[in-house]
């Protein structure tokens, strides 16, 4: 039997450009099970996307600080005044959250902001700390998050409503943001351009990289 499946998009449906690979698309129309899309994105991203494909709308975004599944209520954790509290006081200090207006990275969000990775790190840490926040490296941002919320707890909370176990689920991704979700299912994938944080989390990892590696996972979990 084919196994729900959560999945990642940037790094891991996408190529290095982070266009979405189209070979994907038709993997994920024809899962025989549950998919979740995952994501550090903001949540209207990932929504868009099942749409798109003509799938059933059921994500994790913003790393587990939204939780959507058609016809259920819509989730919300994290703390987001407090992070926009660090916005405010990491541009009073004359850094930038480093995106070109309009701010497309960061307009949707609901839970947390997103700092571009050319922005300084050690002093956007540092605020974060002073709110109760933390910093999460994607390999596309820094995401400023609440600790306690994360995709792992996205998927334990997704699978209550499917009535599914969460290690039921195989999990595929490529960054740090993915460890949680690679814990809490049951098998996981680390496509080879992860980071090494997911490299060393991830029960295999694949000879492949971005939306190649993920094929090569799908062709693995189908071979048995």
């Amino acid at each position: 039997m084919t196994p729900p499946l959560a999945v990642d998009i940037d790094g891991t449906l996408t190529g290095p450009s982070r266009a979405i690979d189209p070979r994907v698309m038709s993997v994920l129309q024809e899962w025989d099970d549950h998919v979740v899309v995952a994501t550090g994105k903001a949540f209207p991203y990932p929504v868009a996307l099942c749409e798109f494909l003509g799938i059933p709308i059921t994500v994790i975004a913003e790393n587990g600080g939204v939780v959507a599944v058609a016809g259920e209520e819509i989730v919300f954790t994290g703390d987001p005044d407090s992070a926009w509290a660090v916005a405010e006081e990491y541009e009073a200090a004359g850094y930038g959250l480093g995106w070109e207006e309009p701010d497309f990275v960061n307009r949707w969000r609901e839970t947390e902001i997103a700092v571009a990775l050319d922005q300084p790190l050690d002093p956007l840490e540092r605020i974060a700390a002073d709110h109760g926040l933390e910093v999460v490296d994607t390999g596309f941002a820094y995401h400023v998050k609440t600790p306690d919320v994360d995709k792992g707890k996205g998927l334990e909370a997704v699978a209550r409503t499917l009535d599914r176990d969460p290690t039921e689920f195989v999990a595929v991704g490529d960054s740090e943001n993915d460890v949680a979700t690679f814990e809490t299912a049951g098998r996981s994938f680390a496509v080879a351009n992860a980071d090494d944080s997911a490299l060393a989390a991830a029960d295999e990892v694949t000879d492949a990289s971005y939306a190649d590696g993920f094929l090569e996972a799908v062709d693995r979990i189908e071979a048995e």
